[in-house]
């Protein structure tokens, strides 16, 4: 929805669900006692539209210092792509650019090769529900892949340029985007997009000016501060 390329469910051909992120600090046992929280971190709660993944703190700046995108973006948001925020939080959003950095440049373009490969692939897989598989079938490719590809090298692009995630595409792509995910773009046209973004993504890299790595001992005293910030230690 941040994106700007939701659809409703009442939408004839919307595939989309509500996909909600959350980042929480689990009660001061988890960080003392022998509680996990989740899978290894991560808990998924899935109801009706809503698909909900919440990342325990440790893992998420993990995941942050290794530059994943998609919870990169959640750094990014629109003021009204927040549902809450903590003082916690906040601590986060003002410390995201300790995250800023070309080592983005490896997850960003290993996102979108895994999206190019779903993109013609998916449909044999078990993540596609029969109403998607419809619209393989009926365009010959994963058109919801494909405009998440585009967007993906795209951003990443402008992020090794400036180091700021523009997340919310409307007015700029996102009409695009929805075009492609209508399949108004044949697979050959997105093909070769996606590969002269390839190449742009790597001459992007090669331009940037932006550290090569993040300071991991600065995120680490982050993720302490955010732990004692949520636990007013």
């Amino acid at each position: 929805m941040a994106h700007g390329i939701w659809e409703s469910p009442e939408s004839p051909d919307s595939i989309d669900d509500k996909d909600t992120m959350a980042i929480c600090v689990p009660s001061i046992d988890h960080y003392f006692g022998l509680r996990e929280f989740g899978s290894r971190g991560t808990q998924e709660i899935k109801q009706g539209e809503w698909d909900i993944v919440i990342y325990e703190a440790r893992k998420a700046l993990r995941m942050l210092a290794q530059g994943n995108p998609n919870i990169l973006s959640l750094l990014w948001l629109p003021e009204n792509g927040y549902i809450q925020r903590t003082p916690a939080g906040n601590l986060l959003l003002e410390n995201r650019d300790l995250f800023v950095g070309r080592h983005t440049y490896n997850s960003f373009v290993g996102y979108a090769k895994g999206k190019f490969h779903k993109m013609t692939h998916g449909s044999t897989q078990g993540y596609m529900g029969a109403k998607r598989k419809e619209i393989v079938e009926r365009y010959g490719y994963d058109t919801k892949n494909a405009a998440h590809l585009i967007r993906l090298l795209r951003v990443g692009i402008e992020f090794l340029r400036d180091g700021f995630l523009r997340v919310d595409r409307g007015g700029l792509d996102a009409t695009e985007l929805l075009d492609i995910k209508h399949g108004k773009w044949t697979l050959e046209e997105v093909q070769a997009e996606a590969a002269t973004l390839f190449r742009r993504a790597e001459e992007a890299h090669d331009r940037s000016t932006l550290r090569a790595r993040p300071d991991r001992d600065a995120i680490n005293d982050l993720c302490v501060a955010i732990i004692q910030e949520s636990h007013l230690l």
